[in-house]
């Protein structure tokens, strides 16, 4: 496994704790918000040096930011790209404790 690295902290952003996430736990995936223009082989070698586990599968997708109005002006926010990582059988990460 690859030595922990500075740009490891940059790839992830932090975890998403939600409703879906905390249901595709359950199935050995954890849900990370990730910097725009990672690619799957950088988040996983970021997760695999941060968190000391065997990665075995990442999704990744990119949720674009909503338009909203406040106080009669418009604005949009941010992009945001979410990677659903699977890890190996009977490893985990406790993402509670931070990093």
């Amino acid at each position: 496994m690859a030595d922990i690295k500075e740009h490891h902290y940059d790839v992830i952003r932090r975890p998403l704790i939600t409703e879906k996430s905390t249901l595709v736990a359950e199935d050995n995936k954890i849900v990370f918000e990730v910097a725009i223009d990672a690619d799957k082989k950088a988040i996983k070698e970021a997760v695999e040096a941060l968190f000391k586990v065997e990665v075995t599968k990442i999704n990744t997708l990119l949720q674009k930011g909503k338009t909203k109005r406040f106080r009669g002006y418009e604005g949009r926010r941010n992009d945001m790209k979410k990677a659903i990582v699977t890890l190996a059988e009977g490893q985990s990460v406790d993402i509670t404790t931070g990093l």
